[in-house]
């Protein structure tokens, strides 16, 4: 449609040179829905075409300039105004003039720094974008395409368990241990829980994922909890001496990396939340922070074989009896 003579309108797109080969990967939407966009890595070169199609070949369309841009932004849902960019890269495609035919523009940044991990959440949006645009005195024609990015970790071998002592003065104290602190994303848990002294009547034991999302500085910040998993450990009372094992493979939930202080804006961390329920309703409970991170595809084990390895690993660590790092089990005090 023509707009006051100034041009017809056009079509335009952004067509990615590696397009047929580059994996996509789901990722999460503002309204909770999974798309899937293509994945790039930190260092990844972003390359392509700005197509633009008239849809009256026998109108032209005068602009100010065109051109894309590969940017990468923080949004704060309290502050939707603001976007905090930490990644802004422009390529000017045309100068100003006139598009009187269908057209093509190839793109190229290359080995384009991509620090953090892309990531939607409750009060948060980290996204990368391409953004092709047409400058026009009256009205700019803007094409904007989302990817994802993925950060992949290494972490040494030595990877301590946690080891811990809790209980309620003269009513309960047991010992529980996870054999790592660190987990990758398709990782299996592995822990056992002891109990040295029962005088409450415990009827329900679980282990609860719990993400909790922090954003926002000084006055202004919101924690935001979210609870992944529920994972029933013992259904029934326990008595002095059982020993309950723990298995909790992480493939089946969704999980991001840990991300600690992201330009200064958000952090995402998870926590390991042992929840003891009475025969009164009463609960108790106590959290221990793990750190989740991605591991690359290029080995690829079966979760029997990664349970297999947690599991040989996690019997040669110090017995629950050495634990050493005594603490109150909190109690809820809330009948939930």
């Amino acid at each position: 449609m023509s707009f006051f003579g100034f041009g017809q309108s056009v079509d335009v797109d952004i067509l990615l040179n590696d397009a047929d080969s580059r994996r996509r990967a789901e990722h999460k939407t503002e309204d909770g829905k999974k798309d899937k966009y293509f994945l790039f890595y930190d260092g990844e070169t972003v390359s392509g075409k700005v197509s633009l199609a008239l849809k009256n070949p026998n109108k032209r369309l005068e602009h100010q300039g065109i051109k894309v841009e590969f940017i990468g932004q923080i949004e704060l849902y309290y502050d939707r105004g603001n976007h905090h960019e930490f990644v802004s890269l422009v390529k000017d495609l045309a100068r100003p003039g006139e598009v009187t035919q269908s057209q093509a523009f190839d793109f190229e940044f290359t080995h384009v720094e991509k620090p953090y991990e892309s990531y939607t959440g409750q009060n948060v949006k980290l996204r990368y974008f391409l953004r092709a645009t047409i400058s026009r005195r009256l009205n700019d024609i803007v094409k904007e395409m989302d990817i994802v990015v993925h950060t992949l970790s290494t972490y040494p071998e030595l990877n301590s368990s946690i080891k811990m002592e809790v209980g309620i003065e003269d009513c309960l104290h047991i010992e529980f241990e996870y054999n790592k602190s660190k987990y990758h994303l398709k990782d299996v848990i592995v822990g056992k829980i002891y109990f040295l002294l029962v005088r409450i009547k415990i009827k329900h034991m679980e282990i609860d994922i719990i993400k909790r999302e922090t954003t926002g500085t000084g006055p202004n910040v919101y924690h935001e909890n979210d609870t992944i998993a529920k994972y029933e450990i013992m259904d029934g009372a326990p008595v002095r001496g059982e020993s309950i094992p723990i298995r909790l493979f992480l493939a089946g939930y969704e999980l991001t990396p840990t991300m600690r202080d992201i330009n200064k804006k958000f952090s995402v961390r998870y926590y390991l939340n042992l929840v003891l329920i009475d025969d009164e309703e009463r609960r108790y409970f106590k959290q221990q922070e793990v750190v989740l991170w991605r591991k690359g595809d290029i080995v690829r084990k079966s979760m029997s074989h990664q349970a297999a390895i947690a599991s040989q690993r996690f019997e040669g660590t110090t017995p629950l009896g050495e634990a050493r790092t005594p603490g109150p089990l909190s109690d809820g005090s809330s009948r939930q």
